[in-house]
């Protein structure tokens, strides 16, 4: 059994672009919170929920992912990224399944078959993915997990259209059974393909990663929890109602729908972009440009309308998608890589902390003002923050983290 996957791992060194072929294979149907706008309507109309009550899966999903992270992270440093891309590919596939027999008005049930697992499985899948095409292209960590990154930001774009497709013809029940079908097949073929090199030697740490109580106990792991929890609101508060947002400033409901392309678009675009410059510039300055951004872009959002709004709104999802992508690799520069899927797994607790955080205060917010001012306030935040934001000095690995 060892030889075997010692052969397999010989065939992926002669062959790494395999690794990024399988990994944008496994993220391309697999970004639902890119794609919840499209989503929503239409579970609020065959389950019988409220606004309030659609936008809490949606929050809890990203929740899920958070927690999940950790888990996933630790289960892909114990027994490979392979191991845990494949609990999560049942995982996204069952709940998918699951959510089609889900009974209308039962949204607490929904919550547990659908979102839980959903968000579960996507946070065993990234950073499985994300690992290992760091170990593999340990040199240019930026390029590779923005290549992945890329299929990351048209996933939403593709959901958009299979919804937009199978949800009018046969219901969304039906379409959750076939995006099932689909997710099944792609991450279990995709979830092969993810090895680690020989002895995991790609990075050549040398001792100097940090285990994952080191680097809880580090001044730059809360620095950086904070800094990622911040940017959710730039996205999260409006991405949920957008389509709504967009009828109510003056788009017909085919245009409002482009917004979630037009934004899934722009997130492939930023992930691949920026974490292409980063490798250049660093990971912690193009994180500056990436806060200072939004920060802009939020204050401008304020009084978008029309076709200004998707502009807008995809500007948006540009840089925010692109923070996220920049994640990984910046957390592998600060900490190290030998245990690179835990550690990112803590570090995307952020997310988790920014999104159930910021949605349940914002549920009962009637003004979409307040929404705005907290954006640019959070973006803000977390864009002084990142001066704040210094090398580990023990991991000794520091170049882009200027």
């Amino acid at each position: 059994m060892q030889k075997g996957r010692t052969d397999w791992a010989a065939w992926v060194k002669d062959h790494r672009w395999s690794v990024l072929a399988a990994g944008a294979a496994i993220q391309l149907f697999t970004g639902i919170p890119a794609a919840w706008g499209v989503f929503q309507p239409s579970v609020q109309q065959e389950y019988g929920f409220e606004e309030s009550t659609a936008s809490m899966a949606f929050y809890l999903l990203i929740s899920a992912f958070g927690v999940g992270s950790v888990l996933g992270g630790w289960l892909g440093d114990k027994k490979g990224p392979r191991t845990a891309a494949y609990l999560g590919s049942a995982l996204v596939t069952g709940g998918f399944v699951a959510a089609g027999f889900v009974p209308a008005e039962r949204p607490w049930l929904f919550y547990l078959l659908f979102s839980v697992p959903v968000g579960m499985g996507c946070a065993f899948l990234y950073p499985a993915v994300m690992t290992c095409a760091q170990h593999w292209y340990a040199q240019k960590k930026g390029l590779a997990t923005g290549v992945i990154g890329l299929a990351v930001g048209l996933s939403g774009g593709a959901l958009t259209l299979l919804v937009r497709f199978v949800g009018q013809r046969w219901g969304i029940r039906v379409c959750f059974w076939v995006l099932a079908g689909i997710i099944g097949l792609l991450c279990g073929i995709g979830s092969f393909f993810l090895v680690l090199p020989k002895g995991r030697g790609a990075e050549q740490d040398k001792g100097r990663s940090l285990r994952p109580g080191q680097m809880l106990k580090t001044r730059q792991y809360w620095i950086l929890l904070v800094i990622v929890a911040m940017a959710t609101p730039s996205v999260l508060l409006f991405s949920p109602q957008i389509v709504e947002l967009a009828q109510q400033r003056g788009l017909e409901e085919q245009a409002a729908y482009w917004a979630v392309v037009i934004g899934s678009a722009c997130s492939a675009l930023g992930r691949l972009s920026v974490t292409w410059l980063s490798d250049r510039i660093g990971r912690r300055r193009a994180d500056r440009w990436v806060y200072g951004a939004l920060t802009l872009l939020s204050i401008g959002f304020i009084w978008t309308k029309g076709y200004w709004l998707l502009a807008g709104y995809g500007a948006l999802t540009f840089f925010y998608a692109a923070q996220g992508a920049l994640l990984p690799s910046l957390s592998t520069d600060l900490f190290g890589m030998k245990f690179a899927g835990v550690n990112y797994g803590f570090v995307a607790l952020g997310m988790t902390a920014g999104s159930l955080g910021f949605g349940l205060v914002s549920t009962g917010w009637e003004s979409m003002l307040l929404r705005h001012l907290v954006a640019v306030g959070a973006s803000l935040l977390g864009f002084g923050l990142l001066f704040a934001l210094r090398p580990v000095k023990q991991v000794g690995n520091a170049e882009n983290t200027q």
